[in-house]
């Protein structure tokens, strides 16, 4: 992530050595683990701690830990509301970009967009940004959420969550996006946005592929009028 606003789980001193880091590596990748624990295992968490993270290769000294109570972790992203309401980062636009992705394309997704649009073309970046890889077998088929449409056993979710300081900014923000979903079309990575934006049945028709049939026939029968989700002009933009 870039210009990201700072978070509390680290201190100046972390923040110091996190900077000088990215300034000569370009991009910092990194793992966020929770480990819950009671007072019948506090003696022994450091260990258990250290046997988690024992096969795991990372830069030395950039272990970073933080203890909380257990609301204080449930209510983390509402301290980032304050802390990003603070500095005026709040009320603005979120161009916000959520997408799934094969298995096969994340690494050419990682070398397209984070390496070569946002990274070496200096793109405008605030906020975020969050890959998580996901079983398909955990997956609830029967949601009308499209994922990709393959046989891979896992797929990623990639979330950039930028933050736009003015209209400009959006913008810049905005393109960025169209040119990122330009890239995965143009090199063959079959991405499923969430929560996208289309402006033609067509268009929905194949984002949501062998889904069509089925969505389509819910919303004949569960909202027959179609008062639902006008915005989207999934049904009303014929």
């Amino acid at each position: 992530m870039k210009n990201t606003p700072a978070s509390d789980f680290f201190s100046p001193s972390d923040e110091s050595m996190i900077n000088s880091l990215a300034s000569e590596n370009g991009i910092l990748y990194s793992l966020e683990a929770v480990k819950y624990y009671d007072d019948h295992i506090i003696n022994t968490i450091d260990e258990e701690l250290e046997m988690i993270l024992k096969g795991l290769s990372f830069e030395s000294g950039f272990l970073f830990k933080k203890d909380a109570t257990f609301f204080d972790f449930l209510n983390r992203v509402r301290d980032e509301e304050l802390l990003l309401q603070s500095i005026g980062l709040w009320d603005v636009p979120h161009p916000w970009l959520n997408l799934f992705i094969p298995r096969s394309g994340i690494m050419d997704f990682n070398e397209g967009v984070f390496v070569d649009i946002i990274q070496k073309q200096n793109r405008s970046s605030s906020g975020p940004f969050l890959v998580y890889p996901i079983n398909r077998k955990k997956w609830d088929d029967n949601m009308s959420v499209v994922i990709p449409e393959d046989d891979e056993d896992m797929f990623y979710t990639v979330a950039l969550l930028n933050s736009a300081k003015d209209y400009k900014d959006w913008v810049i923000m905005d393109e960025q996006n169209t040119e990122i979903l330009k890239f995965c079309d143009k090199s063959g990575i079959k991405v499923k946005q969430y929560f996208p934006h289309y402006g033609k049945k067509e268009e929905w028709m194949k984002h949501f592929g062998k889904k069509w049939d089925i969505f389509k026939k819910r919303k004949a029968q569960f909202d027959p009028k179609m008062i639902l989700s006008p915005g989207q002009r999934i049904f009303n933009s014929e």
